[in-house]
């Protein structure tokens, strides 16, 4: 049940199957009842009336399951204490101490031995505000949380029954969009719990290699053959398996990036060529004969004709040879009942096949608008993606005009994303963020051909796109017959953009939030926590938690190199994690001082000094409140699940250094975006990627515009009133992105 509490949290509901409701409906309140919420209150959530009601019917042993689950996802078991005491307070360390413990520990001077070996020589670091080895990094000490509760705002939770599970479940496997990393891991939950639907239509590759593994686990391997539509389906799938990387991400750039990732500052502590080696030897493929005639049976049953298979497998080329020779299908090529796969094997080997990419390339650079046309109208959803670069290279008017013969056929998704970038690409002073596969994010000019073009003539590009978009989707809503005449849009939903281009690697255990969303901060404060390392023996892991302040002019940081910066203080740099508990850092933000000093901007930043990438399950957020939030004077401790914003934990990823979220210090909001840099230290950091990143976000969506266009395509009246509506959109409705998803008509 545990798992499945946790999905139905991150979409602001307790699911309660019927088989827990034992007790008749009541309206008298049962006392475990009362505490059970009051706990709940405790972490942060409340509960509407429904949900309280269905708790009332809850065995006191269930309800009291369920909060040790809610206990487990806020983190409050987990160990929050931070290196020093009242770390609100500086400790006044400064880099002559570390120069003087570190001559006292060479030469063997006379100090306090602490438990680490280390000798803190009088008159350098003050011991008693600390936790552990300030010279080191080491903690010694566990506190546990002090305060809870302290949160100004409560999370609202509602009921989920067997019937809302499911249809969660159903949504995420139609979703019309590719799936986040919560979803995903949410979709993995309920795979495992409840069989597939018999008749889904799944739409996103990446959900279709998850219910192709699912299957296969069970032993469903008959069910499987069905879902292969091409070669690239087969590839993902045995590359996913291999690697755990849901797109197909080229070999070398793993292993490039796992390289990079452990060079260190210091040569000493440099391991990047044995990252190297160790990347390449993980990434070598190994099948036995029973794995490797499945494969092979895939292939030769697909129904695509021989030569479009290899034209198919063309672009992965060097990827297919690898796994061609350690699947041995040759060998199985020669078997009887193969003959599929001997063809394909023959025309791949011998070339001897069509390539549509080529042909397109060819004809493009000879300037041959009309061929190129042709072919792109082809293929809608290549057009789509190049439909910016076209317009560039032949001149807007023709592109455009052939464009929009086929725009019909675009997935809906394309259609917007074009509409959303279009401001972004056509504007020549605009900085563009950009995210190749298994890369990190990087920000890059605007396309050079843009020069050739006035002012007047890119405005003219990008209205024309925006235009052409618009009406495409008014015709799809349009074409939908319905009989309802009003519609109710919560206006929160006009900040809320649409789940489409930017989706997040890190899972949300806590109520979820779309990528751009921002945060208003609840008082005068914003603390930043970063806990790592938990269920992991002692070990040097070092992990940086850091922000980078933006002024108009100039910069600065607070880092574990600088503690104490205008309106931030760290509460210590720890290098070495405890056995098995994990351990915590903090960084407090002040408003009043940043608005006061002329600061802009605070990005919130984590890196791996140490390891390579940043360490799985580590769990990075914000807090803030309107009353003043807790440090304990004795521990340190200053973690508050009753006050988490936006928490995210740390799955799987080549990060070397994450940015996860920004302050505006005008608004006083918190705008949280996932984006990826390299670098050790936040030094690293280029805040001009951090603004192209942004400028993208903006120019998103929002969900409550696109309920507009389909308002004014199918003439429905907007109220005011939810109550006076045929149709109702809500946040709770929009939480679930997968649910939004089938407003994108193909």
């Amino acid at each position: 049940m545990q798992h499945l509490w946790a999905v139905s949290l991150r979409q602001s509901a307790i699911f309660i199957p019927n088989a827990l409701l034992k007790a008749e409906a009541a309206y008298a309140l049962r006392g475990t009842t009362a505490t059970l919420v009051a706990n709940m209150a405790q972490l942060g959530f409340g509960v509407d009336e429904n949900l309280l009601h269905q708790l009332n019917r809850m065995l006191p042993p269930d309800q009291l399951e369920l909060l040790a689950a809610l206990r487990e996802i806020s983190g409050v078991n987990k160990n929050w204490t931070p290196l020093v005491k009242g770390w609100d307070v500086p400790t006044g360390e400064t880099v002559v101490d570390h120069i003087m413990t570190f001559f006292a520990n060479v030469f063997g001077a006379r100090g306090t031995t602490l438990p680490c070996g280390h000798i803190i020589p009088p008159g350098t670091f003050p011991l008693e505000r600390y936790n552990g080895c300030p010279f080191c990094g080491t903690p010694f000490a566990q506190g546990s949380l002090e305060k809870i509760g302290q949160g100004s705002t409560l999370k609202l939770l509602r009921h989920w029954s067997e019937a809302d599970l499911e249809f969660f479940f159903t949504d995420l496997l139609t979703s019309k969009t590719a799936l986040d990393a919560t979803q995903m891991d949410s979709l993995h939950i309920l795979l495992a719990h409840f069989p597939l639907p018999a008749s889904v239509d799944i739409k996103m590759k990446e959900t279709l290699m998850a219910v192709v593994d699912a299957l296969l686990e069970k032993g469903q391997a008959a069910q499987v053959e069905r879902f292969f539509q091409s070669p690239t389906d087969i590839l993902r799938y045995l590359w996913y398996k291999h690697t755990g990387f849901l797109q197909i991400i080229e070999p070398q750039v793993v292993i490039r990036r796992k390289a990079a990732n452990a060079r260190h500052i210091w040569k000493l502590a440099d391991r990047s060529e044995e990252a190297y080696q160790a990347a390449k030897q993980a990434l070598k493929l190994k099948y036995s004969r029973k794995q490797s005639v499945v494969v092979a049976r895939w292939l030769n049953n697909l129904a695509m004709p021989a030569e479009q298979i290899c034209e198919t497998m063309h672009p992965k080329r060097n990827i297919w040879v690898r796994f061609i020779r350690a699947l041995r299908l040759a060998e199985y090529a020669k078997r009887s009942g193969f003959d599929k796969l001997k063809e394909v094997l023959d025309l791949f080997y011998r070339r001897d096949y069509p390539v549509w990419q080529g042909r397109l390339s060819e004809v493009r650079l000879r300037l041959d608008e009309a061929q190129t046309l042709s072919l792109l109208k082809q293929r809608p959803g290549l057009f789509a993606r190049s439909l910016f670069a076209q317009m560039l290279w032949f001149g807007p008017d023709n592109v455009v005009k052939a464009f929009a013969e086929i725009i019909d056929k675009v997935p809906a998704r394309l259609v917007f994303t074009l509409q959303m970038y279009a401001r972004n690409y056509f504007n020549p002073a605009q900085m563009r963020s950009v995210k190749p596969l298994g890369g990190k994010q990087k920000h890059i000019p605007a396309n050079p051909l843009l020069k050739l073009y006035s002012p007047e003539q890119c405005q003219a590009m990008q209205a024309a796109v925006a235009e052409l978009c618009v009406l495409a989707i008014e015709r799809r809503f349009a074409a939908i017959p319905t009989d309802k005449k009003t519609m109710y849009i919560d206006p929160q939903l006009y900040k809320m953009p649409l789940a489409i281009g930017d989706r997040s690697e890190q899972v949300q255990d806590r109520p979820v939030a779309l990528m751009g969303t921002r945060f208003a901060v609840e008082g005068n404060t914003v603390r930043l926590f970063m806990q790592w390392g938990e269920g992991l023996p002692a070990q040097h892991l070092d992990m940086d938690l850091s922000c980078h302040i933006a002024y108009d002019k100039t910069s600065d940081i607070c880092s574990y190199s600088k503690l104490t910066a205008v309106g931030c203080q760290h509460s210590g740099d720890i290098r070495q994690i405890p056995e098995m508990v994990g351990t915590a850092e903090y960084i407090e933000i002040d408003l009043p001082t940043l608005e006061k000093a002329g600061a802009r901007y605070v990005t919130f930043t984590c890196n791996a000094y140490s390891r390579g990438e940043i360490t799985p399950n580590m769990v990075l957020g914000w807090m803030s409140s309107q009353h003043p939030m807790h440090i304990s004077e004795t521990t340190g401790v200053a973690y508050d699940p009753s006050c988490v914003q936006q928490q995210i934990r740390i799955t799987q990823g080549l990060h070397k250094g994450l940015v996860f979220g920004v302050l505006e210090v005008a608004t006083r909001e918190v705008i949280w975006l996932e984006m990826s840099y390299g670098g050790q230290v936040v030094q690293g950091l280029s805040f001009e990627g951090v603004k192209a990143l942004l400028a993208k976000l903006s120019s998103k969506i929002n969900i409550g515009y696109l309920l507009g266009i389909k308002a004014k395509a199918q003439n429905l009246t907007l109220v005011d009133d939810p109550t006076q509506a045929d149709e109702v959109y809500t946040v709770d409705w929009a939480i679930n992105s997968a649910a939004v998803t089938k407003l994108l008509v193909d």
